[in-house]
């Protein structure tokens, strides 16, 4: 059975109804890129020659010149972060993440810092804060504070995709950044859906976009999409392969040594410690095809029906209060839940409640501190849908 694995090591199951956070292990992955990992799983492959196909056909779906299977999104923002500051320089690479004597800043809106972005500074990126917080007009955010903050020491611009309406466009950022020849790092990580993302950075001309591949693309939980200039990728693949070759017989000396791009194999890498497996490589890949493949005005309409269904089951329930949103990146709403006054429950008991139990719910939490429940569709089946109207009524009703 399925559940077999968790339930031999006492691991609650847990129905998620919180959307793909990575803490939940993301949603279910698509059937055909298991299958596509247990036969991965059965050959060795040059890992070097894996990485070129796979990177080729993402090249191929976003528009990008080069594309690099990482082990999630995070550590394609590592990657990314150096690539921009070593280039195809050999001494470089080897003294990541240590960027002492070399160029190694990259600027950031202050509203685009959060959590993730110490995936950057974790490859020796220093990160330029522009801009101020706070003002409702906008005017203490402009182009041009990124353009003053650019100097000798600057490797690249970071441009974060969020639900955010103070910010510097990508395309004016875009802009300033090839003005001065620098490159943008994109965190896309959960632009999808839409599908169109996929290429929609790399269109406005974006260096290196960052694409989760556990979330919407349903395939394996630690992994992830880097996609952008050609140049920048080749520096990912040497700071991220084994290097454990020799120069006579490297499969990449055609590539690299004879082309007098590098004089050598490099050592193993920064980005050694963010390995991705054959298995990994080969279940994005057929979890992507699938994606692109889907009928994405159907899959909104499926979203929209388990909406209609919890909607419909919760609104029965006399101490919730239930409402549909949808914010203005997204392509299909979630339920905001409040709880009555005279419930005598409050948020967080409830959340707590919900996840006692075998299998528990969890429900999102950003809003919490509003005194809101958030229910996310996207990682729940329809099976799931009476089992989570269920638990509400159980804990409002005991």
């Amino acid at each position: 059975m399925l559940n077999d694995i968790y339930q031999n090591l006492g691991v609650t199951r847990i129905i998620n109804a919180a959307g793909t956070l990575t803490r939940l292990g993301g949603p279910p992955m698509v059937a055909e890129a298991v299958q596509a990992m247990k036969e991965a799983s059965q050959w060795s492959v040059r890992i070097e020659e894996l990485q070129e196909r796979a990177g080729a056909y993402l090249a191929e779906v976003t528009g990008a010149e080069a594309g690099y299977v990482t082990s999630g999104a995070s550590a394609g923002l590592q990657l990314a972060a150096a690539a921009c500051i070593a280039g195809l320089d050999i001494r470089k690479m080897e003294c990541l993440p240590d960027t002492s004597g070399m160029p190694n800043e990259i600027i950031v809106q202050r509203s685009h810092r959060n959590g993730y972005d110490h995936a950057l500074r974790s490859a020796g990126a220093r990160l330029v804060e522009v801009g101020h917080l706070g003002n409702p007009t906008g005017g203490y955010l402009a182009p041009w504070h990124i353009e003053s903050a650019i100097h000798a020491n600057t490797v690249a611009i970071h441009w974060v995709s969020m639900n955010l309406l103070e910010v510097v466009s990508l395309k004016d950022t875009i802009t300033i950044a090839h003005r001065h020849h620098l490159p943008v790092i994109v965190d896309a990580a959960a632009a999808l859906p839409p599908m169109e993302n996929l290429q929609y950075f790399i269109s406005e001309g974006a260096d290196l976009v960052v694409f989760s591949g556990g979330k919407a693309i349903r395939g394996p939980q630690a992994s992830g999409i880097l996609v952008g200039r050609r140049d920048l990728i080749e520096s990912v693949s040497l700071q991220h392969q084994d290097m454990d070759v020799l120069s006579e017989t490297w499969t990449l000396r055609e590539k690299f040594l004879k082309s007098n791009k590098i004089p050598g194999p490099p050592s193993q890498g920064i980005g050694r410690s963010l390995k991705v497996g054959k298995e990994e490589i080969a279940g994005l890949v057929v979890a992507l095809k699938t994606y692109v493949k889907q009928d994405h005005s159907v899959w909104n309409q499926e979203q929209n029906e388990k909406l209609r269904v919890l909607k419909s089951g919760l609104q029965e329930l006399p101490d919730l209060e239930v409402e549909s949103f949808k914010s203005r990146e997204e392509t299909y709403p979630k339920l905001r839940l409040g709880i009555k006054d005279q419930a005598g429950i409050t948020v967080v008991d409830i959340v707590l409640r919900l996840l006692d139990g075998d299998p528990a719910v969890a429900v999102g939490q950003e809003e919490l501190s509003k005194g809101y429940l958030i229910i996310d569709p996207i990682s729940l089946t329809i099976d799931q849908l009476d089992i989570v109207i269920k638990r509400f009524s159980s804990i409002l009703f005991k």
